[in-house]
């Protein structure tokens, strides 16, 4: 397993924990679609959220919250979409969050964010 797979896989654990600690209930990780990957897809109070999950070690290659360009936005909305096509009984509220995790060369988590929202065109399609 490479590194960036095992970064992804714990920065996912993470991602999990803090959502279930905000009363979310996990629904689905890691599900495939033609598109791509959803990394968790959770539920609360009746909203269905797909949440991405970044990770970041070091600042070599920039914060985790600006991995998410618009090309990425871009593939999440059509993730959702696919994962949507496929299930029957969804709630209708919708949205796409992002968790960003900073961590130190170390593993030490510098910092760790629940962006809600985080790509609003989503909401309008």
């Amino acid at each position: 397993m490479t590194g960036a797979r095992r970064l992804g896989q714990s920065g996912e654990r993470v991602a999990v924990h803090l959502l279930e600690s905000k009363g979310f209930r996990v629904r689905d990780r890691n599900v495939r679609t033609r598109e791509g990957e959803i990394d968790i897809v959770a539920e609360r109070e009746g909203v269905l959220v797909f949440v991405e999950v970044r990770a970041r070690r070091g600042a070599a290659m920039g914060s985790a919250a600006e991995s998410l360009t618009p090309r990425k936005q871009r593939r999440l909305v059509a993730l959702a979409q696919a994962y949507v096509q496929d299930r029957a009984d969804l709630p209708a509220a919708q949205r796409i969050d992002v968790i960003t995790l900073n961590l130190a060369a170390n593993g030490r988590v510098l910092s760790l964010d629940h962006l809600e929202n985080a790509v609003p065109d989503f909401l309008a399609l």
